[in-house]
């Protein structure tokens, strides 16, 4: 494995972003990513920091993600929320999913936390594939439920 992984620092945000483009392109929605460099450095590196990210990488070049952050199980009480686990397309194969997968699962395990979850595309076969071959439940009776920055202003001005 001539790869490391570590976690990410500010500094890395330019790359990370990268990735999740090309995660967008992957999934079919290359518009979608709203997100900017700088929303990344200010929201992982600010006085409370939104979520946590894991850093594949290779000669100095970022080879992959896992990035996460809190969520509070009303049954189970605390979990994290994988947001992306993404490795760049010329690099899979290479056991870098695993690696950034194990990283967040000992991160889990050291915090005591009751649950990780994530979630899959239905049509993304090889990514819930992955998954399961490592354990995770793929939960196919749950529905993804969000309200989007529209739908959320909407919300506002019928009250």
């Amino acid at each position: 494995m001539s790869f490391s992984v570590r976690l990410a620092t500010k500094e890395d945000m330019s790359q990370v972003w990268n990735l999740i483009h090309e995660l967008a392109v992957y999934e079919k929605e290359p518009d979608a990513v709203e997100v900017t460099i700088e929303d990344l450095q200010t929201d992982g590196f600010g006085e409370q920091p939104a979520f946590t990210c894991f850093v594949a990488e290779e000669n100095q070049k970022i080879l992959g993600i896992a990035l996460f952050y809190n969520r509070y199980s009303t049954w189970k009480g605390k979990t994290i929320h994988l947001e992306d686990l993404i490795v760049t397309e010329s690099a899979r194969g290479r056991g870098i999913g695993k690696a950034l997968l194990t990283k967040v699962i000992e991160f889990g395990h050291e915090q005591k936390l009751k649950r990780i979850e994530w979630a899959v595309l239905d049509w993304n076969e090889p990514a819930i594939k992955f998954y399961e071959n490592n354990g995770a439940a793929v939960l196919r009776d749950w529905d993804v439920v969000q309200l989007d920055e529209q739908g959320i202003q909407n919300y506002i001005n019928k009250l």
